[in-house]
């Protein structure tokens, strides 16, 4: 038996602004939107969910994950216990998009990296959730 990796939950005081601000970030789009929780998905993702069931459990195991943003009322205060790490292709100018996130509203973050001798640059979203950005890759 196999359980399927369905979605990551991110606590948000604005979870559709962080819903917004990730599906922009992935070129994802919004399937939910209500004030109790924002959910995105890949493109590809909405159009196997389109099509309907999957007919196997191989099919819904391939279909991929989503971002769920719900509502609390704190902020974040502490490091993030998870994070997400984003890469990009080989033929992608890692530093362009590490500027364009830095464009939308993401900031450096020093959780302890020596950038001298780390491969990934370590980035927070709007409401201060850490994130990586890797060295650019095929695989």
């Amino acid at each position: 038996m196999a359980l399927k990796w369905y979605t990551v939950v991110v606590d948000s005081k604005a979870p559709q602004a962080q819903a917004r601000w990730w599906a922009e970030v992935l070129g994802w789009v919004s399937v939910y939107d209500t004030p109790d929780e924002a959910v995105i998905v890949p493109k590809q993702a909405l159009d196997e969910h389109e099509a309907g069931p999957a007919a196997t459990l191989e099919d819904w195991m391939r279909r991929g994950q989503g971002l769920v943003f719900v509502p609390v009322p704190e902020d974040k205060t502490v490091k993030n216990r998870l994070h997400i790490d984003l890469a990009p292709h080989t033929s992608q100018d890692r530093d362009a998009e590490i500027q364009r996130l830095l464009g939308m509203g993401a900031s450096r973050v020093d959780v302890g990296q020596d950038e001298s001798e780390v491969t990934w640059t370590v980035l927070a979203d709007p409401e201060g959730n850490e994130f990586c950005v890797l060295s650019s890759r095929d695989r």
